[in-house]
C-alpha cells in the first residue's frame, strides 16, 4: 500500500483533481465521463487522499490556483492567449502540476502553445531512468505504449522549473484513454490497469514534488 499524501497548496480543494478546458475549438472533454473518475477510484485504494469528484477549470481562471493537479486532453486545436499564458504560467511557477495527453490529434497544436507558454524554455524527453517512471510503481522501460495510434514509441516531455517537473506532455501513449472504462475502447485489462498505474506515478510526482 502506499502512504497517504495529504496536501498544502490550498486549505480546501488541495486534493482534487481538475480537467482542464481550453480554447481553440478541441475536445477538452474527450474523456471527462471515465478518465479521471476511474484514476481518482484507483488513486483512493491505494491510499491517496483525494477528493472524489473530478473538478473543471477553465485555462484563463484563477480558480485553477484551488488544484494541485490539472489534466489536460483532447484530439483537436489547442489555443492558448494571453490571459491564458499568464495565468497558466503563474499556475505552473508556483506549484501547481499540468499534465497534458495527447488523445491523437493534439500534438502539432500543443506543442506551439507549450512554447508559447515557455519561450525561454525548452521541452525535454524524460529518460527511463526519471523518477516518475519508478514511484510507486516501476516502469523500467519508461513510458508504457497503452494505445497503438500511428505505431510510434511511446514519449514523455516535460518542463522544468528549478529543477521541478511542471508540465508533463505524454504522446504515443494515451494514457486518458486507458484510464477509461475498459468497455469505451475495449482495452483488456492489463493495459487498464498498467495505464491507472502509470497515472498513480505522476500523481505521486506531482504531489510529491
Amino acid at each position: 500500500m502506499i502512504l497517504p499524501i495529504y496536501l498544502t497548496f490550498t486549505e480546501v480543494y488541495a486534493q482534487q483533481l481538475a480537467l482542464l478546458q481550453y480554447k481553440g475549438g478541441g475536445d477538452w472533454y474527450a474523456n471527462q465521463r471515465t478518465s479521471l473518475p476511474n484514476l481518482i477510484a484507483f488513486a483512493l485504494k491505494n491510499d491517496f487522499a483525494l477528493e472524489k469528484n473530478q473538478a473543471v477549470v477553465k485555462s484563463d481562471s484563477k480558480e485553477i490556483f484551488k488544484y494541485p493537479f490539472v489534466h489536460m486532453t483532447g484530439h483537436g486545436r489547442v489555443f492558448f492567449d494571453e490571459s491564458d499564458i499568464k495565468n497558466l504560467r503563474a499556475y505552473l511557477e508556483n506549484g501547481g502540476f499540468l499534465h497534458i495527453d495527447d488523445n491523437y490529434g493534439m500534438d502539432k497544436f500543443i506543442r506551439k502553445e507549450i512554447k508559447k507558454l515557455f519561450p525561454d524554455k525548452e521541452l525535454k524527453e524524460l529518460p527511463a531512468d526519471f523518477e516518475i517512471f519508478h514511484q510507486p510503481f516501476d516502469f523500467p522501460r519508461g513510458l508504457p505504449k497503452i494505445h497503438e495510434h500511428d505505431g510510434k514509441r511511446p514519449q514523455a516531455f516535460g518542463i522544468f522549473i528549478d529543477d521541478r517537473l511542471v508540465l508533463l506532455y505524454t504522446y504515443e501513449t494515451d494514457l486518458g484513454d486507458g484510464w477509461e472504462s475498459p468497455e469505451v475502447h475495449n482495452d483488456p485489462p492489463e493495459k487498464h490497469l498498467e495505464a491507472l498505474k502509470m497515472g498513480l506515478n505522476i500523481l505521486y510526482y506531482a504531489f510529491t514534488h
